[in-house]
């Protein structure tokens, strides 16, 4: 194929907006898990998906989605061939330096160029201190960030907590303690001021204790 026929066909497959910005359209069966789509005035990432045939029905599309600004999540059924606004996203490692008053400074490991992000765009910020590496998730469209993520487990120092029961083992009984971001959490008796823990960024739940 030609130049000028791959041209074409590159438009042919983009929409075009009033404003003359392209759209870029996804078949509602090529979404998967990371797949970000753009309903209902905002932006979607894909969590779980499922093809489903009801009974001699046509097959329909499933999925589970989560709003990037709001963390909401929803399910939506799709028929096959049906078409969506896809967002192009993009994803890059970018390491947390210090906060300041225009927020989070966060370093892109591939440039080296620093930029703040809002707190309330870190997913597990609560969690997270200097050093550590997020992944920052961007629209190519315009370069907006979305979201930034931290790691789904994160190793922190407990630096207040009530003195541990010796020889207590038990995981099923718990208190609370304060970890050098100053967030709290439930960690078992055993665990005691100056101890390195394991914690689930997500929810904030205990995981093990680490070893030094």
């Amino acid at each position: 194929m030609n130049y000028e026929l791959r041209i074409i066909s590159y438009l042919c497959t983009r929409k075009r907006y009033k404003s003359n910005i392209f759209r870029y359209m996804i078949n509602s069966q090529d979404i998967k898990k990371g797949t970000a789509i753009r309903m209902d005035g905002g932006i979607w990432v894909c969590i779980d998906f499922q093809h489903r045939k009801p009974g001699k029905g046509n097959t329909i599309m499933i999925i589970k989605v989560k709003n990037v600004s709001d963390g909401r999540v929803l399910e939506r059924r799709f028929n096959i061939g049906e078409k969506l606004e896809d967002v192009i996203i993009e994803r890059r490692p970018y390491q947390y330096l210090y906060e300041d008053q225009s927020g989070r400074i966060f370093m892109n490991q591939e440039t080296f160029e620093q930029i703040p992000i809002d707190n309330e765009l870190v997913i597990g910020h609560e969690y997270m201190k200097e050093s550590d590496i997020v992944e920052v998730v961007s629209d190519t469209t315009d370069g907006t960030i979305l979201y930034a993520e931290m790691p789904v487990k994160t190793v922190l120092r407990v630096t207040h907590s009530e003195p541990g029961v010796k020889g207590d083992t038990a995981t099923n009984t718990l208190k609370p303690a304060t970890l050098e971001t100053g967030v709290e959490v439930r960690v078992p008796l055993f665990i005691n001021e100056g101890d390195l823990i394991q914690v689930d960024t997500r929810d904030g739940s205990y995981l093990q204790r680490v070893k030094e």
